[in-house]
């Protein structure tokens, strides 16, 4: 984690392919406009003149800008580690050499062709770039989630220090609305915690004295006396961290098609370009022509095209995608994505919207209206997301005063509207409050195994009815799992949830397997496991599924979701909807179908040309344009993808 600065590496990349592409076409379109003037128009530059801006010219492009590309070909040919670079290397220095030794007399000069294939490698280099897209800065992201600093008792008093300062032992306060600092336990005071940017989970979860709390999560509306029991890289968020980063380490893209072809088609160019070479200046005892016959060779054969035959057709993708709120942020992702068996889902916030509705209320004795009105108007004065949910539901319709308001903690709320005492809670505090619910327990009982939090609200201790409350299921959740189990995958559910809620949602959107109740920390090792069935594409939106996204070989985050998701995530679906993961598949399949075409042609242009270019039939130049076409009709056909249907 030493190189988290202001700019993502990959952001530096392109920014470096960008220049050299402007600059490398700067000095090349004159090259080419003095070369055409030269062939057509006879010498109305001096052929002196030409030869030396020509040379000139072409050192910067060569030498300079393609500087990269030509230490890496020379060191893969004598490493004997071929790959495009190799081909570009050799035919650009040997075209440039001839440029000098040109001034003799003994060979003609194709130094401006050398320009010409390094303007075309080095576009086909920034388009690559530009298609693996932005860098993950998920590591950075996750280190700004933490508190600054925390507040500690210390000699009695409160002072404020940085958080780096903190000590296993010291007790810190942490008031409503604040991040709190560091792992701990609570030694005073009762409050609520969003944990969700956590935990991905909707609900916050009451703390009393004795409950432990997670470090960078939100108090929410008590004040809590929290003792540190863990500090610096011994913390919750710094193992999230420390997964994030093994499982971006041990991830492998999948090699691509064209890596395997280039280690082979490299040195049999090489061996043809030798052996023409040789022939001809056997033959002909005509160095000059011997060398211009080799050159052609390796011109044509330099594989450009092949170098664009990913990326274009990754951008084209990659832009299609956007258009329907895909965005494919790991180009590896659309070769990996159609291998994929299995497709795993979180649940809160994925295949739920992640925030709770109420879904039912069953009146007991009173109008359903006057049931809502009294609970509404108590639930008013809580900020728990439940009270929020039953406010909601009312619209703020017939609300009434209401005194002696007080919070339960994990239990409910109390309140007096009038003479009557209103309780709204579970079970426990009905207990608690002598309130018979034996006359809706089989109710109760129905709701919670549909995954449904039930509350009871009572007036006098007469229960006026039931108010059912989940996090509900997205509307097009049932169709895009639909869809997924019609084109034959296998899929799971992965979430921290109970085992019943869990159940009750999966059977609701149709869904093959759960795996509840799982630790945050623990989503990546069951995607592990399930990767021993095949490749796995895994669905998530809390901070909690990062190193699951991560792990899996597709990883595809909700765009509704966390910014360190979004940035784990290889493909991020910005409308926050499933059916944009079939969308993505059949995207992938479009999308590698193109690749192996372009492939194709890339290739294609070799097999006719490069016999034509060992019979001495082709000039360098015309190697060099049939080289432009080759890569053109790539572009175009990458182009074509844009009429398919996902």
């Amino acid at each position: 984690m030493e190189h988290h600065h202001e700019e993502p590496i990959e952001d530096l990349e392109i920014k470096s392919w960008r220049r050299k592409l402007i600059w490398s076409w700067v000095l090349t379109i004159p090259i080419v406009i003095v070369m055409l003037i030269q062939r057509f128009f006879d010498m109305i530059i001096p052929e002196l003149y030409s030869m030396i801006g020509i040379l000139v010219f072409a050192f910067f492009v060569v030498f300079v800008f393609g500087w990269g590309t030509i230490k890496s070909g020379l060191r893969g040919l004598f490493t004997f580690y071929f790959n495009m670079d190799s081909l570009i290397a050799l035919g650009t220095v040997i075209a440039y050499v001839t440029g000098i030794i040109a001034f003799s007399g003994v060979i003609a000069d194709y130094s401006g062709v050398a320009a010409m294939i390094m303007a075309f490698f080095t576009t086909g280099k920034y388009v690559e770039a530009k298609a693996r897209g932005r860098a993950s800065t998920e590591i950075r992201k996750l280190l700004e989630l933490g508190a600054k600093r925390a507040t500690v008792i210390r000699k009695g008093q409160e002072v404020e220090v940085d958080v780096s300062e903190l000590q296993v032992g010291d007790v810190f306060v942490v008031r409503p609305g604040e991040k709190i600092p560091t792992d701990g336990v609570v030694v005073k005071g009762e409050s609520s915690v969003d944990e969700g940017m956590v935990t991905g989970e909707s609900l916050p979860v009451d703390k009393l004295k004795g409950n432990s709390v997670i470090g960078a999560t939100i108090n929410q509306d008590g004040i809590l006396y929290v003792q540190a029991t863990k500090i610096g890289k011994d913390t919750f968020l710094a193992h999230i961290i420390n997964l994030v980063e093994e499982a971006q380490g041990t991830k492998v893209p999948i090699q691509k098609l064209a890596d395997k072809i280039t280690s082979v088609f490299v040195p049999v160019i090489l061996g043809i370009a030798i052996l023409t070479f040789a022939n001809w200046w056997i033959f002909t005892q005509d160095i000059g022509r011997a060398l211009g016959v080799g050159i052609a060779v390796l011109v044509i054969a330099c594989p450009c095209a092949l170098g664009l035959a990913t990326p274009t057709a990754l951008m084209v993708g990659s832009g299609m995608g956007a258009k329907r709120g895909i965005l494919i942020r790991k180009g590896e992702a659309i070769q990996t994505m159609k291998e994929v068996k299995i497709v795993a889902f979180d649940k809160t916030g994925t295949i739920t919207k992640g925030m709770p509705e109420v879904t039912d209320v069953f009146a007991n004795g009173v109008k359903e209206d006057y049931l809502m009105e009294v609970a509404a108007s108590v639930e008013k004065l809580s900020e728990h997301p439940l009270s929020r949910a039953i406010v909601s539901y009312q619209g703020g319709r017939g609300l009434k005063a209401v005194k002696k308001f007080k919070i339960i903690r994990g239990k409910g709320v109390e309140g007096v509207i009038g003479r009557k005492i209103v309780v709204i809670g579970n079970r426990a505090l009905m207990k608690e409050r002598r309130i018979n619910v034996g006359v809706l327990e089989a109710k109760i009982r129905g709701f919670e195994e549909e995954g449904k939090t039930a509350m009871i609200a009572a007036e006098n201790k007469k229960i006026l009815g039931l108010i059912a409350v989940a996090d509900a299921v997205k509307e097009d959740s049932i169709e895009a799992l639909q869809r997924l189990r019609a084109q034959g995958y296998r899929t799971v559910m992965i979430t921290g949830d109970n085992e019943r809620t869990a159940r009750a949602i999966a059977k609701q959107v149709g869904i093959d397997e759960v795996i509840a109740e799982v630790l945050p920390e623990d989503k990546s090792k069951k995607v592990e496991e399930l990767q021993k069935s095949g490749m796995v594409a895994f669905v998530g939106d809390g901070i909690n599924d990062a190193p699951a996204l991560k792990q899996s070989n597709v990883g595809i985050a909700m765009g509704t979701g966390t910014d360190i998701a979004i940035e784990a995530g290889d493909i991020v679906l910005v409308k926050g909807s499933l059916v944009g993961v079939v969308s993505a598949i059949n995207l992938s399949k479009a999308t590698f179908s193109k690749i192996k075409q372009n492939l194709f042609w890339a290739f294609a242009y070799n097999v006719v040309a490069i016999p034509l270019a060992v019979a001495g039939v082709l000039h360098p130049v015309i190697a060099e344009i049939a080289m432009a076409l080759s890569s053109i009709t790539v572009v175009t056909n990458a182009n074509l993808l844009r009429r398919k249907k996902i």
